[in-house]
């Protein structure tokens, strides 16, 4: 009979927190990759990868005694995303409040005029559609359309009601597309 992941996750965890420096190795090697690719969609640049992979096993080894269960993969992803927001946090000068309209960003978007495209263009014109996101666009996409957590994890994790966390990521959705089309028609 095999132990279910999440058991596997706390048992680790809890060895950790008790000076077990393999069982930290062990967890570490279960989710390192996984990290590692959500860090390196959100931060886009090798050195910020790793200074977030880093912190973000570092702040796990030292919160192990505090892991509670449920989904590792959850909790280190909202230890993720906690540190990219230090290391991406805008001065108050540099916060914008989000005054475009849902019309405007669908206009935008150009919703109904998307033509096809060969299928290498379309993933680099993806890839630099979302590179041209803010960082908090690209976290949400990210985990809702990427990783697949669900809206209440989700929201939860960026410490957001549902709804917001809904509104949010319409919006998101929206200047995805809208970036498309940007960078389809190279404009901008």
């Amino acid at each position: 009979m095999s132990v279910p992941e999440q058991e596997v996750d706390a048992i680790l965890l809890q060895r950790t927190a008790a000076g077990d420096d393999g069982a930290y190795r062990d967890f570490v090697v279960r989710h390192e990759a996984g990290v590692w690719q959500r860090a390196r969609t959100l931060a886009q640049d090798t050195a910020d990868a790793e200074d977030l992979l880093q912190e973000v096993f570092l702040a796990a080894w030292r919160a192990a005694g505090t892991y509670r269960g449920g989904s590792a993969r959850a909790w280190l992803l909202t230890i993720l995303g906690h540190a990219w927001s230090r290391m991406r946090r805008p001065s108050r000068q540099e916060v914008v409040e989000d005054t475009e309209t849902l019309e405007s960003l669908a206009l935008r978007a150009g919703w109904g005029t998307v033509g096809p495209l060969a299928e290498d263009e379309a993933s680099a014109t993806i890839a630099e559609a979302f590179a041209r996101l803010s960082d908090e666009d690209r976290r949400l996409l990210t985990l809702r359309d990427i990783d697949g957590v669900s809206g209440e994890e989700s929201a939860e994790m960026l410490g957001l009601t549902v709804p917001a966390m809904k509104s949010r990521l319409h919006r998101a959705r929206l200047r995805l597309a809208a970036a498309y089309q940007e960078v389809r028609d190279g404009s901008a």
